[in-house]
């Protein structure tokens, strides 16, 4: 059993993305369940969609001038959906361990060089994070 996450829960990313590191802001989730507890939705399956952190900066060597984006989550962790309760006819999302992170580049860095700068041409980076709830009270499997 673990807890079940509502309505402004925070999203937490870790500031490695592979080769970049990134200057990492917290998200908060939209609740869309049918069911709330003390007025706040429950977090459903396909909530974690509409989690995004924009202008986040990072760099990611040799592009020393720093770039900015986006973070989003990519996927949840296998144990971050409830498998035996539903809510609206949807599992609700729970606290879990950890889910895949993506890094969107907007601004890419860029490598200073005697011909000017060169951007990055990674359009995306892969990493972690996890969230926090502030629900002590309902649980799921």
């Amino acid at each position: 059993m673990d807890y079940i996450l509502i309505d402004g829960d925070q999203v937490l990313f870790q500031p490695t993305f592979g080769a970049a590191t990134v200057v990492v802001l917290p998200g908060s989730l939209r609740g869309s369940g049918a069911a709330s507890l003390h007025g706040r939705k429950l977090c459903v399956a396909g909530d974690e969609a509409s989690v995004s952190v924009k202008g986040c900066v990072y760099l990611a060597p040799p592009f020393v001038i720093p770039g900015s984006g986006c973070l989003e989550i990519a996927s949840l962790g296998g144990d971050q959906q409830a498998s035996s309760t539903k809510t609206g006819g949807k599992p609700p999302l729970l606290v879990g361990k950890t889910f895949t992170a993506r890094f969107r580049v907007d601004s890419p860095a860029q490598q200073p060089t005697a011909a000017g700068p060169v951007a990055d041409a990674t359009p995306t980076y892969a990493g972690t994070g996890s969230f926090l709830t502030s629900n002590r009270i309902l649980r799921a499997s």
